[in-house]
């Protein structure tokens, strides 16, 4: 036994968890309250100690990566422990000297799960990180991985950020939880809700920031830690499947691009439209990427096709033309954002799986609401940067609309150029 337990830099809510074998454990709540990393330290803690193989899961494996793997990845260099560990970056695994591994994968590959194999016994854990933005069916799926003698208690782990009352998790494990509770537990079922309130270690300007939330919405979801009522969604007219056999089939694409670097993603979202549909086929969505290197991320998903770009960047537009890509920008100005809204809705939207940015974003993106609660004509300026880029996509197809007199009100329509 490796003693490590000095190493922990654990929250007072989640110790009682350290050791729990219950069948299915959730851990929800609030943003920056700590759950992803505590979960992150108690699998580093059962594959040096526990005798424990997890499986450790997102929706779409690439995002995966960028999370849960680099969790992990920070508990062993933050405990000193790579002497320990082999860390495989190309296959998503980590394994520890005594031989029990966690292996990351996403759910968009699910005939690479069914697999997938521990290099010693089986696996005993699965956590699924981030767990609302998958379907019933492919969690169902998932499960099943759980299987063979371990001769230990197997347990499936979800967290996430409460999404909205109707998602299948709330429907399927939340009848016994009340809206005022933060613990529950029966025979094969642990629930915990923590929230920033919950995190010793959160800098105390992220903790302000969580606290000024305006947006009701958003303060009962990411504040609070509270399942979401969302009554002013923009859009309701779309589904996923799953689009690899044709996705790069259609011919000609619409592509945009919303710019971000540090806060805010860098969206790219490739779609193509064929009569009353419209099929969101690729995405790309990356933070802290100069021009040089968002260049080198485009080129394969678009290569010379058009694309349309966030008006307010010109210079950028410019810049990654030099690079060989095929820019120019959006048409944007007054009423742009609801003309590109009300085009996209006029839609049949089918989303790849794979582009789960888009479907994150499409699930909360609301209208505005005033003091009163009456929905306003403006969409929340918030976590839309695939909703804009799909504006931006799109808005060369927009038809300007004549004036009375029989003349063009292109400033009317926020469609100047």
């Amino acid at each position: 036994m490796i003693q490590i337990q000095k190493k922990w830099k654990i929250n007072d809510a989640y110790v009682p968890y350290v050791n729990d074998t219950t069948r299915i454990q959730i851990f929800f709540g609030g943003s920056s309250s700590g759950k992803s990393v505590f979960l992150a330290q108690r699998a580093i803690n059962d594959l040096i100690n526990g005798g424990r193989n997890y499986l450790i899961a997102r929706n779409t494996g690439r995002t995966n990566k960028g999370s849960t793997f680099n969790e992990l990845r920070q508990v062993i260099a933050e405990w000193d422990l790579d002497q320990l560990f082999k860390i495989n970056k190309s296959d998503l695994t980590i394994t520890c000297r005594n031989g029990y591994q966690a292996v990351f994968c996403g759910l968009d590959d699910v005939e690479k799960i069914k697999s997938m194999r521990p290099a010693k016994g089986v696996f005993t854990d699965i956590w699924l990180e981030e767990a609302t933005e998958s379907h019933y069916d492919d969690y169902k799926k998932l499960t099943k991985r759980l299987r063979g003698l371990a001769g230990l208690h197997k347990r499936i782990t979800l967290s996430f950020n409460p999404i909205f009352r109707t998602h299948w998790i709330c429907r399927e494990f939340f009848g016994g939880f009340g809206n005022s509770d933060n613990q529950y537990r029966d025979e094969g079922l642990s629930i915990l809700r923590t929230t920033h309130k919950d995190n010793r270690f959160l800098d105390p300007e992220d903790r302000k920031a969580l606290e000024d939330e305006t947006n009701e919405y958003y303060y009962n979801v990411y504040t609070l830690g509270e399942w979401g009522v969302l009554g002013s969604v923009i859009f309701t007219n779309w589904t996923t499947a799953d689009l690899s056999g044709y996705r790069d089939a259609f011919g000609t694409h619409d592509i945009g691009l919303d710019y971000g670097y540090t806060n805010d993603p860098s969206a790219l979202i490739k779609m193509a439209i064929k009569e009353k549909n419209l099929y969101v086929t690729h995405e790309l969505y990356e933070y802290g990427l100069t021009n040089d290197l968002l260049a080198q991320k485009i080129i394969p998903i678009a290569q010379k096709e058009i694309i349309r770009c966030d008006p307010s960047e010109p210079k950028s537009t410019q810049e990654l033309r030099g690079y060989g890509l095929n820019t120019i920008s959006a048409r944007g100005g007054p009423g742009s954002v609801n003309y590109g809204i009300q085009y996209l809705q006029q839609f049949n939207i089918i989303v790849d799986k794979r582009c789960q940015n888009w479907i994150n974003e499409a699930t909360i993106y609301q209208w505005e609401t005033n003091k009163d609660g009456e929905v306003l004509n403006k969409p929340v300026d918030k976590n839309n940067h695939a909703m804009d880029a799909s504006r931006y996509g799109v808005s060369g197809r927009i038809k300007l609309q004549p004036r009375k007199r029989g003349s063009f009100n292109r400033d009317s329509l926020g469609l100047s150029a």
